[in-house]
């Protein structure tokens, strides 16, 4: 194969590579039913006047399904710790003990469940978006590359073989996550 085309499909498949891993991470930041540190991913903390992601200022447990502790390192910053839970407005309740914040994730009820499934698909639709770019943009690379039509058509067949098996990975991705969200 042309080595031209061996890039333009090397390319193509990085691209879809990341829309999976970007995909994936999108989806652990849903919650789905048990308490994990990465729903307080998004918590920023006033750390000495400067914007800190909540765990490179604390250490943040799961001790069982339905609690997350944060246990700051140092203890002056219990409060701004609060706050910032508070102000990422994830509807968690944080409670101080002077020691530790410990927040109890409440159940989900099943209407909440059901706007996370949706919530997941269309994480999963736009995965799917950004592997179809990604095979438009190496379609029309090949096209662009001075070769018989032959290998023109074999490269835009390897692509589709390429695309099928991503789309088919994020159905994967996003059935496993809908059958977390939906256990109860």
């Amino acid at each position: 194969m042309n080595e031209e085309i061996q890039f333009i499909i090397d390319t193509a498949q990085e691209a879809m590579d990341s829309a999976i891993k970007h995909l994936e991470k999108q989806l652990s930041n849903i919650r789905a039913g048990k308490a994990s540190p990465s729903m307080l991913g998004s918590v920023m903390v006033d750390y000495y006047g400067s914007q800190t992601p909540l765990n490179q200022v604390a250490n943040v447990n799961t001790p069982d399904g339905r609690t997350i502790t944060v246990q700051p390192w140092e203890k002056s910053m219990l409060q701004e710790i609060e706050r910032g839970i508070m102000v990422a407005n994830l509807g968690f309740n944080p409670m101080n003990n002077g020691e530790s914040i410990i927040i109890n994730v409440p159940p989900l009820t099943e209407e909440r469940r059901r706007d996370l499934a949706k919530q997941s698909k269309a994480e999963s639709e736009d995965a799917k978006v950004g592997i179809r770019n990604a095979r438009k943009d190496a379609n029309n690379d090949v096209k662009k590359v001075d070769v018989s039509e032959d290998v023109q058509k074999n490269a835009e067949i390897d692509i589709q073989e390429l695309t099928d098996k991503y789309v088919s990975k994020v159905d994967q991705i996003f059935g496993a996550k809908e059958k977390e969200i939906m256990t109860v």
